[in-house]
């Protein structure tokens, strides 16, 4: 799916970074966010650095009253390293993969009771996530990578 098609129809997009920078390539997510945070200034655009506890951010983001909500975050699909996947995050993905507390299923599956919105999830296949790891060049640059073309497909929109 291209990014374009993903934001055609939504009029207010939450764009929710999950990671932990301590865990190596794990804190891709987090790197997105930080770096869409500086790229997007619209107000129907909110960006969210969630770290590792996006439930914590439920308020927020039904108060945003979203059509689109979109989870970045680091996912072993069994893809290549670096590698980019766009899914539903209530499907397989969602639930099989997080290192975080609460798989990503329950998270939407609650969500969609406050908010009527699409739910995307956009993982990247870490190679490392042991506890005090730097985070590959291979993640960081895909970060920036997606980070500006979403903001090219954001900023385009307007």
């Amino acid at each position: 799916m291209e990014l374009e098609e993903l934001f055609q129809n939504a009029k207010r997009i939450v764009i929710c970074g999950i990671g932990n920078e301590l865990r190596g390539d794990d804190a891709f997510g987090v790197f997105v966010a930080e770096i869409l945070a500086e790229l997007v200034k619209s107000p129907n655009v909110l960006v969210i650095n969630c770290g590792e506890v996006p439930e914590s951010y439920t308020g927020k983001i039904a108060e945003f009253k979203p059509d689109l909500v979109i989870f970045v975050d680091a996912v072993d699909f069994g893809g290549e390293h670096g590698e980019l996947v766009v899914a539903d995050p209530e499907g397989t993905l969602g639930e099989a993969v997080s290192t975080h507390s609460l798989p990503l299923k329950f998270l939407v599956q609650y969500l969609k009771t406050r908010v009527n919105a699409k739910f995307v999830l956009i993982g990247c296949q870490p190679r490392s996530l042991g506890l005090f790891e730097e985070p590959s060049e291979v993640i960081r640059e895909r970060a920036e990578m997606l980070a500006q073309a979403i903001a090219d497909s954001l900023n385009g929109g307007e």
